[in-house]
């Protein structure tokens, strides 16, 4: 297969000139999150039913044009796992989705073994995966051919998968559910980090065995490497893993011919960045006694009976339904979902109907079985 790579803008603008009007289109994007610490699409990979086609974001110039693609109700998207590929999308450009389907959704609802993108390709027609480049940097140019036709794979036959699907969802009536469950994919959007993401290094593996002085030589040791990987656009482990990070907090070192023995620290690191490590160090350990982190606790929760009971008859019910109808439990009810109607306690389809968590397809085909498991726990409190 020879694949179509759009790497000018008159090259885009051909392209969809020549898909205009097409009713159904494949995409994919492809990052380089275990190469780089900022999250951004490297290549777009569209797919109509007769040609693919590998778009390079970083040489197409505006994307404009891909943006009103995803807009436009009159085309239906087809994606496998569409969700991080719609952040990046808004993150990057703030591009919406309208008209989704997402295969890997499909797959769920009808209770497919494997439901990645790879399995479901193996057992529809036949294909192995190159596993090749599953981790490859998709940010370095120029890109192999052999990369390109990986990347292509991943939408050359989405939209015959997307066929073979629907078909298959409409035989079992459940296509409304999986319509409804992609008409909510057109809300994701990017969720940006926590106000301090440098907390997370309190749940590092490994940091619940440090004492306070340790966990304040590894939070300034984050820091560096946070900011450091932000600078040089690198994954974090890449500059330094966890564990060598854990080891510094809990045996600090002060000179440059102990941080050369340390395993784990590369060359470059030492070469570069030696100063800088010591320095996350020493701030580390003249952090005064009082202002020392600590693990948080867990926080306690109040008892609530009822609710609980509410809770674990949902559940009940729930895995009793998803026996009866062959679906896995999560799929045809979350437990996020569960809990949201176990603290309301509906009393009527109508109340339970008005749950965020809620949808149509589950208030029509399991709400009065749900319910009726609220009920009679609530009556037995």
């Amino acid at each position: 297969m020879t694949v179509r790579l759009v790497d000018r803008p008159e090259a885009l603008g051909a392209l969809l000139t020549e898909i205009a009007g097409a009713p159904l289109v494949a995409l994919d994007t492809e990052a380089a999150s275990f190469h780089r610490y900022h999250d951004r699409i490297y290549l777009i990979q569209l797919s109509t039913p007769t040609s693919t086609a590998v778009i390079d974001p970083l040489s197409v110039g505006s994307l404009a044009p891909i943006g009103a693609l995803l807009a436009d109700p009159a085309v239906e998207k087809v994606f496998h796992d569409a969700d991080y590929d719609l952040r990046l999308f808004d993150k990057e450009f703030c591009f919406h989705a309208k008209h989704l389907f997402d295969t890997r959704i499909a797959a769920q609802f009808l209770n497919e073994p494997g439901i990645g993108l790879a399995a479901l390709l193996e057992k529809y027609f036949g294909i192995t995966a190159d596993k090749r480049f599953q981790r490859a940097d998709w940010s370095v140019r120029p890109l192999s051919s052999v990369m390109l036709d990986y990347a292509a794979g991943d939408t050359t036959n989405l939209c015959k998968l997307y066929d073979i699907l629907r078909n298959q969802l409409q035989s079992i009536e459940r296509l409304s559910w999986v319509i409804e469950e992609c008409e909510r994919l057109e809300l994701t959007r990017w969720t940006a980090p926590a106000a301090d993401p440098t907390g997370d290094f309190l749940r590092m593996k490994g940091a619940r065995l440090l004492d306070r002085r340790g966990l304040a030589i590894l939070g300034e040791l984050h820091r560096w490497r946070s900011a450091t990987a932000s600078a040089l656009d690198r994954a974090e482990f890449r500059v330094m893993g966890n564990e060598v990070l854990i080891s510094l907090a809990q045996h600090p070192i002060t000179t440059d011919h102990e941080l050369k023995a340390v395993k784990g620290v590369g060359r470059d690191m030492l070469e570069r960045r030696a100063p800088e490590i010591l320095g996350a160090i020493t701030r580390g350990l003249a952090v005064p006694d009082a202002d020392l982190p600590r693990i948080p606790r867990s926080p306690r929760h109040s008892a609530d009976p009822g609710y609980e009971l509410r809770f674990e008859a949902l559940k009940k019910s729930r895995n009793s339904l998803a026996q009866r109808l062959t679906l896995a439990p999560g799929v045809l009810c979350p437990n996020g979902t569960l809990e949201a109607i176990a603290q309301v306690e509906p009393e009527t389809l109508d109340e339970m109907g008005q749950i965020a968590e809620v949808r149509r397809w589950q208030l029509a085909v399991i709400g009065p079985e749900l319910l009726a498991a609220v009920n009679t726990a609530s009556l037995s409190v």
